[in-house]
């Protein structure tokens, strides 16, 4: 059960990802979560850094789709704009937003990657149904009440999985 909330590999950003990574490991799509892994949390807008880094994913051939548990009109104003397909108000860890994403990507779970910034959502809801799973280093320490309670379990079980060398920690 503990081995569902091992991610495949931990990295600092999204943007310290190539799509090569993704790509070499035979990778056609990316469910990314959106507060705190693409943005930071409530924030107003995807930068242009992450504009670009997400035209790169998409010019490498990677299909994308956002998995949120934020609300509809949120995701939708910032997602709009970028032509990104998304599943808002998702309830991870939950099987059926990420059932949706696959469907959106056209994509086979063994080809599909879960990028997000927490192991009871992102990285659970996809090792569930067999994702490559990466954790990223959350953007901002401003989060949910609920969430910060979490990181506090979180992170003395991501020191385990560091010191037992079960998470690959190296920068891709």
């Amino acid at each position: 059960m503990l081995s569902k909330l091992y991610p495949k590999a931990f990295v600092s950003s999204l943007v310290g990802i190539s799509p090569d990574f993704f790509t070499k490991k035979g990778i056609r799509g990316l469910i990314l979560d959106l507060d705190n892994t693409i943005i930071p949390w409530r924030a107003g807008d995807v930068g242009p850094e992450t504009e670009e880094l997400l035209k790169s994913f998409r010019e490498s051939g990677l299909r994308l789709c956002i998995v949120s548990n934020a609300l509809d009109k949120r995701v939708t104003g910032l997602l709009e704009p970028l032509g990104v397909p998304w599943v808002s108000r998702a309830a991870k860890p939950r099987r059926k937003p990420f059932l949706k994403a696959l469907k959106i990507l056209d994509t086979l779970p063994e080809e599909t990657a879960v990028v997000g910034d927490q192991l009871f959502t992102d990285i659970l809801g996809g090792n569930r149904l067999g994702l490559y799973t990466v954790l990223v280093v959350p953007m901002s320490k401003k989060e949910f009440v609920g969430t910060k309670l979490v990181r506090i379990v979180e992170k003395i079980l991501l020191a385990r999985l560091v010191k037992k060398g079960i998470v690959d920690t190296e920068h891709m």
